[in-house]
Protein backbone atom coordinates (compact mmCIF):
# COMPACT_ATOMS: atom_id res chain seq x y z
CA UNK A 1 0.00 0.00 0.00
CA UNK A 2 2.95 2.59 1.10
CA UNK A 3 3.93 1.98 -2.68
CA UNK A 4 0.14 3.37 -4.09
CA UNK A 5 0.17 5.85 -2.13
CA UNK A 6 3.71 7.17 -3.27
CA UNK A 7 2.84 6.97 -6.98
CA UNK A 8 -0.34 8.78 -6.29
CA UNK A 9 1.22 11.30 -3.87
CA UNK A 10 3.97 11.83 -6.82
CA UNK A 11 0.56 12.64 -9.33
CA UNK A 12 -0.73 14.75 -7.78
CA UNK A 13 1.35 17.86 -8.72
CA UNK A 14 0.65 19.58 -11.90
CA UNK A 15 4.37 20.11 -12.89
CA UNK A 16 5.03 16.40 -12.40
CA UNK A 17 2.07 15.65 -14.43
CA UNK A 18 2.68 17.99 -17.60
CA UNK A 19 6.28 16.49 -17.23
CA UNK A 20 4.84 12.51 -17.48
CA UNK A 21 3.06 13.84 -20.54
CA UNK A 22 6.11 15.71 -22.28
CA UNK A 23 8.22 12.43 -21.62
CA UNK A 24 5.10 10.53 -22.90
CA UNK A 25 6.52 11.72 -26.54
CA UNK A 26 10.33 10.29 -26.00
CA UNK A 27 13.10 11.65 -23.93
CA UNK A 28 13.67 14.71 -23.57
CA UNK A 29 16.93 16.95 -21.93
CA UNK A 30 16.34 18.98 -19.16
CA UNK A 31 16.25 22.24 -21.21
CA UNK A 32 13.40 21.41 -23.37
CA UNK A 33 11.25 20.86 -20.29
CA UNK A 34 12.40 23.88 -19.17
CA UNK A 35 11.46 25.65 -22.14
CA UNK A 36 7.97 23.99 -22.74
CA UNK A 37 6.91 24.56 -18.72
CA UNK A 38 8.55 27.95 -18.46
CA UNK A 39 10.09 27.16 -15.25
CA UNK A 40 13.87 27.21 -13.77
CA UNK A 41 16.09 24.29 -14.56
CA UNK A 42 16.41 24.09 -10.45
CA UNK A 43 12.13 23.38 -10.28
CA UNK A 44 12.30 21.12 -13.47
CA UNK A 45 15.10 19.48 -11.83
CA UNK A 46 13.74 19.09 -8.29
CA UNK A 47 10.75 17.82 -10.20
CA UNK A 48 12.17 14.93 -12.34
CA UNK A 49 14.69 14.09 -9.26
CA UNK A 50 11.43 13.36 -7.60
CA UNK A 51 9.77 11.16 -10.27
CA UNK A 52 13.37 9.77 -10.46
CA UNK A 53 13.23 8.81 -6.97
CA UNK A 54 9.93 7.06 -7.22
CA UNK A 55 10.63 4.91 -10.33
CA UNK A 56 9.06 6.69 -12.73
CA UNK A 57 11.54 8.39 -15.27
CA UNK A 58 15.05 7.58 -16.00
CA UNK A 59 17.86 9.62 -16.56
CA UNK A 60 21.09 9.28 -19.07
CA UNK A 61 23.93 11.78 -18.83
CA UNK A 62 25.94 13.21 -21.97
CA UNK A 63 28.31 15.68 -21.20
CA UNK A 64 26.33 18.79 -18.61
CA UNK A 65 23.29 17.76 -20.06
CA UNK A 66 20.65 15.32 -18.74
CA UNK A 67 18.30 13.26 -21.02
CA UNK A 68 15.03 11.98 -19.07
CA UNK A 69 12.54 9.43 -20.19
CA UNK A 70 9.56 7.25 -18.93
CA UNK A 71 11.18 4.14 -17.15
CA UNK A 72 11.59 1.16 -19.32
CA UNK A 73 9.95 -1.41 -18.43
CA UNK A 74 6.96 1.21 -17.05
CA UNK A 75 5.66 0.25 -13.69
CA UNK A 76 2.31 -1.47 -14.05
CA UNK A 77 0.52 1.39 -11.72
CA UNK A 78 2.57 4.04 -13.94
CA UNK A 79 1.26 2.67 -16.90
CA UNK A 80 -2.64 2.80 -15.92
CA UNK A 81 -2.38 6.28 -14.83
CA UNK A 82 -0.39 7.46 -18.23
CA UNK A 83 -3.37 5.96 -20.32
CA UNK A 84 -5.66 7.91 -17.85
CA UNK A 85 -3.16 11.06 -18.34
CA UNK A 86 -3.59 10.29 -22.41
CA UNK A 87 -7.10 10.54 -21.78
CA UNK A 88 -7.00 14.19 -19.99
CA UNK A 89 -4.37 15.29 -22.17
CA UNK A 90 -6.51 15.31 -25.46
CA UNK A 91 -9.00 18.06 -23.23
CA UNK A 92 -6.73 19.87 -21.15
CA UNK A 93 -5.44 23.18 -22.32
CA UNK A 94 -2.12 22.81 -20.34
CA UNK A 95 -1.41 20.01 -21.91
CA UNK A 96 -2.71 20.86 -25.36
CA UNK A 97 -0.25 23.44 -25.41
CA UNK A 98 2.83 21.86 -23.87
CA UNK A 99 2.69 19.56 -26.25
CA UNK A 100 2.05 22.21 -29.10
CA UNK A 101 5.11 23.88 -27.88
CA UNK A 102 7.54 20.61 -27.31
CA UNK A 103 6.82 19.99 -31.71
CA UNK A 104 7.33 23.36 -32.39
CA UNK A 105 10.65 22.99 -30.75
CA UNK A 106 14.36 21.29 -32.78
CA UNK A 107 14.61 18.49 -30.18
CA UNK A 108 17.42 17.50 -32.35
CA UNK A 109 19.86 19.18 -30.82
CA UNK A 110 23.21 17.94 -28.86
CA UNK A 111 21.84 17.17 -25.89
CA UNK A 112 19.63 14.31 -27.67
CA UNK A 113 21.59 11.93 -29.68
CA UNK A 114 20.65 8.41 -30.12
CA UNK A 115 23.27 7.51 -28.09
CA UNK A 116 21.64 8.65 -24.95
CA UNK A 117 18.70 6.54 -24.94
CA UNK A 118 20.11 4.34 -22.81
CA UNK A 119 19.91 5.16 -18.71
CA UNK A 120 21.92 5.06 -16.50
CA UNK A 121 22.53 4.27 -13.00
CA UNK A 122 24.09 6.93 -11.04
Amino acid sequence: MDRVLQVYRCLCDESRLRILNLLREGPLCVCHLQDVLGESQVKVSKQLAYLRRMGMVEVTKRANWRIYRIADPVPPLLEENLQCLQDVAAEEKCFLEDLEKLRQMDTTAACLPDSCLKPTTS
